[in-house]
Formats: C-alpha cells, sequence, structure tokens
C-alpha cells in the first residue's frame, strides 16, 4: 500500500470513528428524554457522560501508546472493539426507565453506561491512537490536521442529524443504522490497526517514498505551565459551551435542537484552530474576545438578553469569538508527536472539568442559573 493509501485509510478510520461519535449523542439523548419530562438539564447531564468517557478513551490511548508494543496495542484494541460488538444494537431498555422522583443524574449515567458505554468509549480512543500512529510516519509533521479532521467529522455528523436523519427515520431505524455503521467501523478500525502491527511490528512504519527521513530534532519538554494551559483552556472552554447552552435553551427560547448551534460554533473553532496557523490571530481575537465579553455581559442585564432575535447573534458570536480564542491559545501551545497523547489527554480532561463543573456541581450548589455570568469572568 502507497503512502495515499495509507494516508486515506488513517483518515477514514479517524474520520468515521468521529462521525459516529457525535452521531449517537442526540440519537441517545432523543430516546431518554421523553422518560425525564423533556428537561434541558438531560442535555447537560449527557453531555458530561459524553465528555467523561471521551477522557476515559483519551487517558487509554495515552497509556497503551506509553506503555504496550504496537503488537500489543492491536491485540488488546482489536479485543475490545469485538467484545463491543455485544452492546449492539444501541436500544435503550425498558428497565432504565424511571419509575419515581429520583434525582435522574445518576439515573441517566448508568443508562448511557450500560447502553453505549464501550462503543462510545473505544470511538473516542480512535482519534489520539491513530494520530499517534501517524506522528511516526514521514507526514506526521501534519499530524494535527488529523485533528481538524474528526472535528469536521464531528460538525458534519451533528448537522446531519436534525437535518437529515431524523426527519426521515424513526429512533428505532435510527438506532439500528448507528449500529451498522458502528459494525464497519470496528472492521475499518481492526483492519487498521492489525495493517499497522503487521507492518510496523516494534519499530518505525516503513518509509513508504524514496529517500530517507530526515532525523527528527529533540522535542521540548513540556513545562508545568503548559500542562496547566493545556488543562485551563479547554475547561473554559467546555464550561462556555454549556453555559451559553443552559442559557439560551431555557432563558431565551425552549427550540428543539436549539443546543445544535453551540456546539457547532464549538467544533468550528476547533476545526479552523487545528486546521491551520492562519486562521487564528491573536492581534484580531483578543480585542475581539473583550468585546463580546462586555456584550454578553450586558445582555445578561438588558433586554436585548432575553430577546430570541437579539439574544441568539449575541451569544453565538460572544461564544465563536471567546472559543476562536481559548482554541487558538491551545493549537499555539501544540506540543510535538512524541507528547501528543499526553496533550490529548489534558484537553479532554479540561472538557471534562468544564463540563462536570456545570452539569453536575452548579445545579446543586447555584440557586438559579448563573453559570453564564461566572464562566464570562
Amino acid at each position: 500500500m502507497g503512502r495515499t493509501g495509507i494516508q486515506l485509510l488513517f483518515a477514514g478510520t479517524i474520520f468515521s470513528s468521529a462521525f459516529l461519535l457525535f452521531l449517537v449523542q442526540p440519537l441517545i439523548a432523543k430516546q431518554i428524554l421523553p422518560w425525564f419530562g423533556g428537561l434541558a438539564a438531560v442535555w447537560s447531564i449527557c453531555m458530561v457522560f459524553f465528555q467523561i468517557v471521551l477522557l476515559a478513551g483519551y487517558a487509554y490511548s495515552d497509556w497503551v501508546t506509553r506503555h504496550l508494543r504496537v503488537r500489543a496495542q492491536a491485540a488488546l484494541h482489536v479485543a475490545l472493539l469485538l467484545a463491543s460488538l455485544a452492546f449492539l444494537p444501541i436500544v435503550t431498555s425498558a428497565r432504565w426507565k424511571p419509575t419515581g422522583a429520583e434525582d435522574p443524574t445518576w439515573w441517566i449515567l448508568g443508562l448511557l453506561l450500560g447502553t453505549i458505554g464501550l462503543p462510545y468509549f473505544l470511538l473516542s480512543t480512535t482519534g489520539p491512537l491513530v494520530q499517534s500512529w501517524v506522528s511516526r510516519t514521514p507526514w506526521g509533521a501534519q499530524v494535527y490536521r488529523y485533528f481538524s479532521l474528526s472535528n469536521l467529522a464531528s460538525l458534519l455528523s451533528l448537522l446531519s442529524y436534525p437535518v437529515l436523519i431524523e426527519p426521515r427515520s424513526s429512533l428505532l431505524q435510527q438506532a439500528h443504522g448507528w449500529s451498522w455503521g458502528y459494525g464497519a467501523f470496528v472492521a475499518l478500525c481492526s483492519g487498521t490497526t492489525l495493517y499497522v502491527a503487521r507492518r510496523w511490528a516494534d519499530g518505525p512504519l516503513p518509509q513508504v517514498t524514496g529517500g530517507a527521513v530526515a532525523a527528527a530534532a529533540p522535542e521540548k519538554l513540556p513545562r508545568a505551565a503548559d500542562y496547566l494551559l493545556w488543562l485551563a483552556l479547554p475547561a473554559l472552554g467546555s464550561w462556555l459551551l454549556l453555559a451559553v447552552t443552559n442559557h439560551i435553551t431555557q432563558n431565551v427560547a425552549a427550540v428543539p435542537f436549539l443546543w445544535v448551534l453551540p456546539l457547532s460554533l464549538y467544533l468550528l473553532t476547533f476545526v479552523l484552530c487545528f486546521e491551520s496557523d492562519r486562521w487564528y490571530r491573536r492581534g484580531v481575537f483578543l480585542p475581539l474576545t473583550a468585546a463580546m465579553l462586555l456584550l454578553c455581559a450586558f445582555g445578561l442585564q438588558d433586554d436585548i438578553g432575553a430577546n430570541v432575535k437579539t439574544a441568539l447573534p449575541i451569544y453565538a458570536a460572544g461564544l465563536f469569538a471567546l472559543c476562536m480564542f481559548l482554541h487558538g491559545e491551545m493549537a499555539r501551545l501544540r506540543p510535538g508527536p512524541r507528547y501528543l497523547t499526553r496533550f490529548y489527554l489534558m484537553l479532554s480532561l479540561g472538557g471534562a472539568l468544564g463540563g462536570v463543573t456545570v452539569g453536575l456541581v452548579a445545579p446543586h450548589v447555584l440557586p438559579a442559573y448563573y453559570e453564564l455570568g461566572i464562566g464570562r469572568c
């Protein structure tokens, strides 16, 4: 297989995993929303679950790439992929339906774990794991563009659900369709994993073009400050995503699938910031972020922040500008390939911390929806 074929194999595996990863989120949330009264908080709890499992997947990828040889990585990963097929089809069982007025938080988390836990976990491992393999190829300098690709796939998946999939199929058809798609992903990912194990063995991936690969320059060891920023920047982005989503869906307009707008903008900033350095300019986004902070803060105190015609553009533009700044700064701090999986692990940990704070902690410690005001301070 030539260089182009290998690149397409890696890209296809990453793209399909990210597409399925985000497609299952609205699909499974819509299955359980009626059981819990259609509360907007249900989506926040689902988001927390997705972020925590994503964190577990990134931790797994970081651990196996650091401690296991390639053949052992392949054996473990293929075994887990095959075991995850036991979760199919992803149809929520009636035994998870609540029977009383109990707190839905832990009930929903248990339901999600029992329904899509292992498949979602393995989908979340694919991006960093495959990128760790890409980083050791002759074109490894472009590895972070695969992260942009995965976010583009997530964005396309997110937008296709309410526009193409949800209006044209029943929930049962969606669940079975996703399950068939996941089965195809298992075959593709297993093939990619076994190909790498066979061709790579315990050394670097063989050169697929003529000529020798230049020796890589020593990579700079990340400082403690780098780790803190890798954690803090995505935590703030995740906090703002959920806070803006809660605010516009509960205080501005109760419109079905309105949460798609802030999540789409959030993903778009990842796509732009990691695709190329040309999209983020600190000199542009730093003053723009400051201006949007002031405007959004004013909206929280004035009627323009409650009128759907003015509030949605304000908060959407504000979220985009803030996340471009946060994710742009994160992209500027990206390390060399050796620390790639650790970078993604910290990014995921930060996202989970922000999500847990807004989705699980804030509702129990704050008397009202103050998360947005706090997040913009």
